[in-house]
């Protein structure tokens, strides 16, 4: 999100060459946004995933997060296994990552070339095994609170090789990361579950800034709490707009229906709620109307889904915009 330069969070962004911030969104797999974060742009945006899934109060219980490059490392991979979540990341360049041997001795015989040099690039058991217990412990003590999971992934990420805790949360993280980029090559039913996971992603995040049109779309304050509520009341407000058109869907459904038609649910899957054809942005605003009561609205389709989720058997869960 653009900002004004003389403030204590904007950035000049790599990426997109004029100053701001990043919004960083916890996005569900039905498409709304359930946790928001402004942060400068030059940090590692992986330090904010867990967060927003420690923070989730919603009656959604995610078991998978997606995330792009800048979601991942070898500390969160480890901190989210440790949490009881499942990072699977679409990483970019994923071809020239070091992938780890469990022992010296471990050869495959049609994809040891992945792992390099034989001999090389061995996780050191040894050392998890002996610290094993203080990482539980930090992994405690971040999902009771006690300790900031941004704050600490900050100092593992900055950790050298003589800090035992540092280097224990990488070797867990080399597994898993191993193990996810393993199940990615051999899975095309997950690959596809990552990629429109993660384009859902971008998608939200051209609705959210179609939403955000206010002073063409930059943050005029420079308060860093003022810049948080308008990252948050923007995707509060997206999440508004994609849960009316949700409804606009279904009431179109409901009367095809009636007409004689036949829903195939394949093509609803393909309809996203990121539409923005029919919204008027700009008015009409009837303040008259704020006291009339809504009707209740009917969330069920006559519609056999089943289908649908039993082809690639999805898992609930987050993915994570920027």
């Amino acid at each position: 999100m653009d900002t004004y330069l003389n403030n204590l969070l904007s950035e000049t962004s790599v990426r997109y060459g004029k100053p701001g911030g990043i919004a960083y969104h916890h996005i569900s797999d039905a498409y709304i946004a359930l946790f928001t974060h402004f942060i400068p742009c030059g940090v590692w945006e992986a330090v904010y995933i867990i967060e927003g899934l420690l923070k989730n109060t919603s009656e959604l219980t995610p078991t998978t997060v997606h995330a792009d490059t800048q979601g991942q490392s070898f500390p969160v991979f480890a901190f989210a296994r440790l949490l009881g979540f499942d990072l699977m990341p679409r990483i970019r360049n994923w071809k020239d990552l070091t992938f780890y041997r469990p022992t010296k001795q471990a050869e495959y015989v049609h994809i040891d070339a992945l792992f390099g040099e034989s001999g090389r690039n061995v996780i050191d058991f040894d050392l998890t095994e002996s610290q094993f217990r203080h990482l539980m412990r930090v992994a405690v003590s971040v999902r009771e609170g006690a300790i900031s999971s941004t704050l600490l992934l900050r100092r593992l990420r900055s950790g050298s090789r003589k800090n035992a805790t540092y280097t224990a949360f990488r070797e867990v993280g080399r597994v898993i990361r191993t193990v996810q980029l393993l199940r990615y090559l051999s899975d095309a039913p997950l690959r596809r579950r990552v990629t429109a996971a993660t384009n859902k992603v971008e998608a939200f995040n051209g609705f959210s800034q179609w939403i955000g049109f206010g002073n063409g779309g930059v943050i005029t304050d420079n308060d860093p709490v003022e810049q948080e509520k308008t990252a948050k009341f923007n995707a509060l407000l997206t999440n508004a707009v994609i849960f009316h058109n949700a409804l606009d869907i279904a009431e179109i459904v409901r009367q095809l229906q009636e007409e004689g038609w036949e829903i195939d649910p394949e093509d609803l899957a393909h309809i996203s709620p990121y539409l923005t054809e029919h919204i008027r942005r700009f008015g009409e605003y009837s303040t008259h109307e704020l006291g009339i009561q809504p009707e209740a609205y009917d969330p069920h389709l006559d519609v056999d889904f089943t289908q649908l989720r039993d082809q690639d058997q999805p898992t609930e869960g987050f993915s994570t915009a920027a």
